[in-house]
């Protein structure tokens, strides 16, 4: 892949091997072709991207050309990058990521944001005592479990998913984060793998399988061939439409959660009124709906009544 055609083997510059495969990846039709070449490359020399951008004519060694080869091929059959470099930045903090997770979004930033206003403002009038709790429905790396407890150090979380694999992922980013001690992990489905004595939370966050099965078969290939399954595709209703873990979510969120508490939840393209229907149907009481940095209703929120 490295060898130019008729050519001997020859020594390549970071520039060259940029150029390269920048070109490759947008022959195959690559989104994102030039970034992803970059953190490659980054990768297998062990070094910043911005290191690359002052080593233009730097060689390459031929240990190193392999193992950006090997990277470059994975990628070529569209395993994300996030997965060949083993990390992911989410809310200026480096996770670590594996097929086992979802790869974290920017999008579900936004999550962290609704529940980050809430528990660093001032507790509201007639609040339980003690600690301030919060609750991550679908953990997964532990992407929001973590933010919110790395950004709000008051803040106890517990954080739950059905897949013993992310539950292990999300453990080492806690770890990773110094917040292993306030993030407790709990392995079940939804609300039935919380203790009885962890809550009410005075908030619950969660980016849920939204994807129904009818738009799981369109996705794209890096999201579809290797992204897991479970963390995508709405399995909790008959029709598989997307809807069904907002659906379970509502129904016991009043229960879980303090007077006054918020429930924020990540949603798909669309699907934003449906949800607020959802949440209102169930006695909630909307708040605000956050939109993502490309203009789309992402993150549906809502209240206990006091």
């Amino acid at each position: 892949m490295i060898q130019r055609r008729n050519e001997r083997p020859t020594v390549w510059t970071v520039q060259e091997l940029l150029q390269w495969t920048a070109d490759y990846f947008q022959r195959l039709g690559l989104p994102s072709a030039r970034l992803d070449a970059e953190v490659l490359l980054a990768e297998a020399l062990g070094k910043r991207r911005i290191e690359l951008y002052t080593g233009y004519h730097m060689l390459v060694e031929p240990e190193e050309r392999a193992r950006f080869r090997a990277f470059v091929e994975r990628r070529a059959r569209r395993e994300p990058v996030a997965y060949i470099t083993g990390r992911r930045e989410f809310y200026s903090l480096s996770f670590e990521v594996s097929p086992a997770v979802l790869v974290p979004r920017p999008e579900t930033e936004h999550v962290v944001d609704a529940a980050l206003a809430r528990l660093k403002a001032p507790r509201p009038e007639g609040s339980a005592s003690g600690p301030r709790r919060a609750l991550d429905l679908g953990t997964g790396s532990g992407c929001i479990a973590v933010a919110i407890a790395a950004n709000a150090p008051e803040v106890e979380v517990d954080a739950v998913d059905l897949s013993p694999e992310a539950l292990a992922v999300a453990r080492r980013n806690a770890e990773a984060h110094g917040v292993a001690a306030r993030v407790r992990l709990h392995e079940g489905d939804l609300f039935a793998a919380v203790p009885p004595g962890a809550g009410p939370h005075e908030v619950i966050a969660s980016n849920p399988p939204y994807i129904s099965a009818a738009e799981y078969e369109r996705l794209m290939d890096d999201v579809r061939l290797h992204e897991p399954r479970a963390a995508l595709l709405d399995l909790k209703s008959p029709a598989s439409d997307g809807l069904g873990s907002y659906r379970v979510i509502a129904a016991e969120a009043p229960a879980r959660l303090e007077p006054g508490g918020l429930l924020a939840v990540e949603v798909g393209m669309g699907q934003a009124a449906a949800v607020r229907a959802i949440l209102v149907a169930a006695g909630l009481v909307l708040g605000e709906t956050l939109r993502d940095y490309g203009g789309i209703e992402r993150v549906v929120t809502a209240l206990r009544r006091p």
